[in-house]
């Protein structure tokens, strides 16, 4: 009779053994399918990576191009820019060289005298003007002090002389004037 309850303890052992089993075989399968979820998300992850990747490196190409291509423009830009101006200066060039071949020295000077008015007109259309300095505040922004002399009829800071013209090309200056300032002692 032992036998036959050892048996029965051995089955009911083995019933219990068999269901820890099954319950583990289920977790095992369990996690086996969040193990081939997560591969999955992996390798969907990957692709992406590999997308942008490709997709960086596409971009990166794009902007050397684009820097080339700038670069390129640039430099065009450049050796091109004063063209219209140089149009418009020929024009005098020619009058200065018919001036030139004159014969008369007056008819000389009155070639020289509109060549210089039309040279005059084509600057201030492209926005060159004068600085005013003679009688002016000294400004160094736009004048450079060659020279100061100690004088009666101005004031301390002011402009006796303009030694040398100064312009501006719109409102930046291009060239300062040399001048002579008072400087009282």
């Amino acid at each position: 009779m032992t036998d036959k309850k050892e048996l029965e303890k051995l089955k009911k052992d083995l019933g219990d053994l068999k269901s820890e089993l099954d319950k583990k075989n289920a977790e095992i399968q369990k996690k086996d399918a969040e193990i081939q979820e997560k591969d999955q998300e992996i390798q969907d992850k990957d692709g992406k990576i590999d997308d942008h990747y490709h997709q960086l490196q596409r971009m990166q190409a794009d902007f050397e191009n684009y820097k080339k291509r700038s670069e390129r423009d640039i430099k065009e830009y450049i050796k091109y820019a004063n063209e219209n101006l140089i149009v418009k200066i020929i024009e005098v060039y020619e009058d200065l060289e018919r001036a030139l071949k004159a014969e008369k020295s007056h008819d000389l000077k009155e070639g020289v005298k509109m060549i210089y008015k039309k040279l005059d007109d084509i600057l201030k259309v492209e926005g060159l003007n004068e600085i005013c300095a003679e009688g002016e505040k000294f400004d160094p922004f736009k004048h450079e002090a060659l020279l100061v002399e100690n004088h009666e009829d101005y004031d301390n800071g002011i402009v006796i002389e303009e030694l040398g013209k100064g312009y501006t090309l719109d409102s930046k200056v291009i060239k300062y004037s040399k001048v002579k300032v008072c400087k009282k002692r």
